[in-house]
């Protein structure tokens, strides 16, 4: 709910320079690039900065997709980034990727031999 509340704040910021530039001064050039400016700013904090941030401590919004061919095996927090653990059963490894802020310095960590417990799968004897 929070991302819903950032963006119609970050919308209405737009539209209100719009107005007051546009409509009350006359100035629709100035009005346009600053609504404009609004809107880059407003995209890049979100990005940057806010999305985890809603996610994780005011139930914002987020989504990740699992890639083709993986199991979705857990997720969790380290401070602020979400680390994600998903299994490849083609390469028996398991994949652990962290989603930071604005997707800048990303961790993977491969885990060859994984073998998780799934349903159906048989352990082998030893």
């Amino acid at each position: 709910m929070i991302t819903y509340a950032y963006w119609a704040l970050v919308i209405g910021l737009a539209l209100l320079a719009l107005y007051l530039l546009g409509v009350k001064r006359d100035g629709w050039k100035a009005a346009a690039i600053t609504s404009l400016v609004i809107m880059i700013i407003g995209w890049a904090a979100y990005f940057f900065h806010f999305q985890q941030l809603f996610v994780k401590r005011w139930g914002g919004v987020m989504t990740v997709k699992v890639p083709e061919g993986q199991l979705h095996m857990g997720a969790t927090w380290k401070d602020d980034n979400l680390w994600i653990e998903n299994y490849d059963p083609k390469t028996n490894t398991c994949h652990f990727r962290e989603f930071s802020k604005g997707a800048l310095l990303e961790g993977k960590v491969v885990i060859k031999d994984c073998n998780p417990l799934l349903p159906g799968r048989a352990l082998p004897l030893q």
